[in-house]
């Protein structure tokens, strides 16, 4: 499923995933925006789940995705490769408007069931959030990922 990109560009990380159809969806995503999703187990379901499959259609072929056993590996491979943390959270007051993306960002989505611990909080480089009606919990993890990679890609893409 590793396509490996030529270039360096924005890509997209889960923090062990648990809804399948979610996931998906946000491989679909990656997929047709042509940027690497990073996968940090364990996921709530097994990767090539058959409802994963029906969601990311024949769009599976153009993945470049990269599984990491835990968030420890993935945050050591992060810091060794220069790459910086963005975590899209509900817990912050930055908008993801504010801030200024670069080719070296992974955007990371936590669990759709849970977020991520504080520790992760803790250890991302920075967070950012969409801002929302008052009274609403969250955005759908996947419609999270659109609205913030879109803007990442608006920002660092070459036109």
């Amino acid at each position: 499923m590793t396509a490996n990109n030529k270039k360096k560009n924005v890509s997209v990380a889960l923090y062990q995933p648990d809804i399948p159809q979610n996931t998906g969806s946000i491989m679909r995503l990656t997929a047709c925006f042509g940027v690497s999703l990073h996968i940090i187990e364990p996921a709530g379901f097994v990767i090539d789940d058959k409802r994963l499959n029906r969601v990311a259609m024949d769009y599976i072929n153009h993945l470049d995705i990269i599984k990491h056993p835990s968030w420890t590996e993935f945050f050591r491979w992060s810091k060794l490769n220069s790459y910086r943390i963005i975590l899209a959270t509900t817990k912050t007051d930055q908008s993801y408007l504010d801030i200024n993306y670069e080719v070296n960002d992974i955007l990371l989505f936590g669990r759709e069931s849970s977020g991520v611990p504080e520790d992760i909080h803790d250890q991302s480089d920075t967070r950012v959030k969409i801002k929302m009606k008052d009274g609403m919990r969250s955005f759908n993890v996947s419609s999270s990922c659109a609205i913030i990679l879109g803007e990442a890609l608006r920002q660092t893409s070459e036109s």
